[in-house]
């Protein structure tokens, strides 16, 4: 994760303001079902950014030990949480956490897997979870398609991402999750949804995201048009609307994985 954790300077104020949020009530179901999760268990929540789904393990009771690499999502998260003293800030990354060994009954990741050295990092979570603990890997928002206007957007922000293909061509490392607990235990299950957005949160959402020009950068004007452009051509009563997924995993490994 080293060369990446900067990759969200200078957008945390966007990050914390209009990144979609979890939602309790889709996630800690699944996961109590699944997993047997109690409030009494510790959770690491390891790329935790401004502590978003740190939020969902915190409504549910849990401490949480939120453990981020980058120092302004951080500072972000402490300030954010504030007087909450069930919630600890750490600096760590997901291949070197700094938590001490069969430390956590639950290890969990959000829209931060795909920045992972996900071999190292799996090694690193054997080492802090429990005997039986437990990965949580919960992601939610838009969907790259399901929509003409997800795919338009995209396709708005396809020029600035590595070699032009596309703000998701990292998510496979999704898709290699349950391959990671074979011998061991793997539930699955997406949620499908819709979200309305005006042009200010767009405009948020879209500086909040690792690809997207810094209003700084000689590149942002045009950027900026493009985006107003797209608003202009989708967007009805006022907003736009994006399909969006839930994309909620947990696993363990098996004992002799």
């Amino acid at each position: 994760m080293g060369e990446n954790v900067e990759k969200f300077t200078g957008r945390v104020a966007a990050y914390a303001e209009y990144r979609e949020r979890y939602d309790p009530m889709i996630v800690l179901p699944r996961l109590r079902d699944w997993c047997g999760l109690q409030p009494a268990w510790t959770v690491a929540d390891v790329g935790a950014g401004t502590g978003m789904l740190s939020d969902v393990f915190l409504a549910g009771g849990n401490r949480v030990i939120a453990v981020e690499p980058n120092a302004e999502m951080r500072e972000a998260c402490v300030r954010l949480h504030e007087g909450n003293a069930a919630l600890t800030v750490v600096n760590g990354t997901a291949e070197a956490t700094g938590l001490e060994d069969a430390s956590v009954e639950m290890l969990s990741v959000g829209r931060a897997l795909h920045w992972f050295d996900l071999d190292s990092a799996m090694r690193e979570f054997r080492r802090v979870l429990k005997p039986e603990g437990w990965i949580a890997v919960v992601a939610f928002g838009r969907s790259k398609d399901g929509r003409k206007e997800n795919e338009a957007y995209e396709e708005v922000l396809r020029p600035y991402t590595v070699n032009g293909r596309g703000t998701h061509a990292e998510y496979t490392k999704y898709e290699r999750l349950k391959d990671l607990f074979v011998g061991g235990e793997f539930c699955h299950e997406e949620v499908r949804g819709e979200i309305q957005i005006g042009w200010e949160a767009l405009r948020g959402f879209t500086l909040s995201l690792s690809h997207a020009p810094l209003p700084e950068s000689a590149e942002f004007r045009a950027f900026e048009e493009k985006l107003r452009e797209y608003f202009a051509q989708h967007e009805e009563n006022g907003s736009v609307t994006l399909a969006t997924r839930y994309w909620i995993n947990a696993g363990r490994f098996g004992t002799h994985g």
